[in-house]
């Protein structure tokens, strides 16, 4: 069954809405310019209420590997995911904790195989933006990454295109943050409902 990462929680109430839904995993996203921005010390609260109950992954974009180790075990993260332009060195040092977000643009393949790891998440190339844009991508593209790496898809999924995506793709997860928001950083929780059983259903 395809698992389900709800990234961009900025509250512990809605972390706690989250987890009632059923998702696998929450995505907390350390990138001072995004609207989605989780500070460390709400950081630290919702890992230290649900820690167990949940896959804590930390979102950082062209951080120093050092802040990443910092924050990684300030919060008590257990996975992070690289999403600017790291190197794939970047990504080695933090194996098997790490994995590397791919924008979609080109050969994507190629550009899949040049980071290291077990774990891949592509999401929509948006020129100047690294995420969280709400657009989506030929998900064709995808399937051959799919078919060697555990895929992450994100990019533009929303409720009523998950079941869609997770049928072209079999992906081993699927990311989902403005897709189930009432506003940037707010978690609609019939949306994540909604979301999380489509993308099981």
């Amino acid at each position: 069954m395809v698992r389900v990462k709800i990234c961009g929680v900025t509250s512990l109430e809605d972390a706690r809405r989250t987890l009632d839904a059923g998702a696998d995993a929450i995505g907390l996203n350390f990138w001072a310019k995004s609207a989605r921005r989780c500070s460390e010390e709400v950081a630290r609260e919702i890992v230290a209420a649900f820690k167990g109950q949940t896959l804590f992954v930390g979102v950082f974009v062209d951080s120093s590997a050092d802040e990443v180790e910092r924050i990684r075990t300030s919060v008590g993260l257990d996975c992070v995911q690289l999403h600017g332009e790291e190197p794939p060195s970047m990504v080695q040092r933090f194996l098997p904790h790490a994995y590397k977000a791919v924008r979609v643009r080109g050969d994507v393949l190629a550009a899949v195989r040049a980071y290291p790891g077990e774990h891949v998440l592509l999401d929509a190339y948006v020129p100047g933006l690294p995420g969280g844009t709400g657009a989506t991508f030929d998900w064709n593209l995808a399937r051959a990454v799919a078919a060697e790496r555990k895929l992450t898809l994100a990019g533009g999924l929303t409720p009523d295109n998950v079941r869609a995506a997770v049928a072209t793709v079999n992906p081993y997860c699927v990311d989902v943050a403005s897709g189930v928001e009432s506003a940037p950083g707010v978690k609609d929780p019939a949306l994540v409902r909604a979301f999380i059983a489509n993308a099981r259903g």
